[in-house]
């Protein structure tokens, strides 16, 4: 059997179930289970399903949640893994850029490391102001209502003071990254203003450690294609992705 029938029937079954795994395939196809897996492992690469522990599900079957954790609750977590992160991401600032930094805790651990004094911010984090006005650089502060939860500034005023502007990047957080989905937040006010942002960025980075991929949260503020995404290591599946960089 070719490997295109084998990839139809993998796909035809997942529709109709949901999922499937390795020991059923291999029995339906009549084939050895180190070609099941590779079949998988194709399909998965293409986006047409997602490769899990024995089998695979349908891409549509992403893990999805709505709940928004506070500042303090995800400060700790991944602690290591965002300091990298952060670190590689702060080495793309310039002198001369006008960056846009999105609120997060990710971004936030970039903070700890900005020395670029000829680059202008911009960022709708009253924390990420303070820190950057008292090291001397100059930063410009989203204007708004000031949501307490993320401590991000969010709302129409917020939208049209970043949309009378062009930055040459933008650094990002996420609470989900998927390629059917792109990068998603549960609060719909608060992806409206990162939306913005997105689109008035020459170069969009979203910093996000590897546990968010695969994760889907309520709302999309920008498609998969639109960001690099710097992450500490490749998730399962997204290894061919030219816009993953792993640092």
């Amino acid at each position: 059997m070719l490997s295109e029938q084998r990839h139809e029937l993998i796909l035809k079954l997942l529709e109709e179930n949901g999922s499937v795994t390795v020991t059923e395939m291999k029995e339906l196809l009549d084939t050895s289970e180190s070609t099941v897996r590779r079949d998988i492992t194709a399909l998965d690469r293409e986006g047409k399903l997602v490769k899990v522990f024995g089998g695979a599900v349908t891409a549509e079957k992403h893990a999805v949640t709505a709940h928004e954790y506070t500042v303090a609750q995800k400060i700790n977590l991944n602690q290591e893994e965002k300091e990298k992160i952060a670190r590689y991401a702060v080495s793309l600032i310039e002198p001369e850029d006008f960056v846009y930094l999105d609120a997060g805790t990710t971004t936030g651990c970039m903070l700890d490391y900005i020395e670029e004094k000829r680059a202008v911010f911009v960022t709708n984090a009253v924390a990420h102001a303070q820190r950057l006005a008292s090291k001397g650089m100059k930063v410009l502060l989203v204007g708004g209502e000031l949501k307490a939860t993320t401590e991000a500034v969010i709302g129409t005023q917020a939208m049209r003071m970043i949309q009378g502007y062009h930055f040459t990047k933008g650094f990002f957080g996420t609470n989900g990254v998927t390629r059917e989905c792109g990068c998603t937040t549960p609060d719909a006010n608060e992806a409206m203003v990162k939306q913005t942002a997105v689109e008035h960025c020459k170069n969009c980075y979203v910093v996000c450690d590897s546990s968010k991929f695969d994760q889907v949260s309520s709302v999309t503020f920008a498609p998969f294609s639109s960001s690099v995404y710097i992450t500490e290591q490749s998730a399962a599946g997204y290894e061919t992705c030219d816009n993953i960089l792993v640092v």
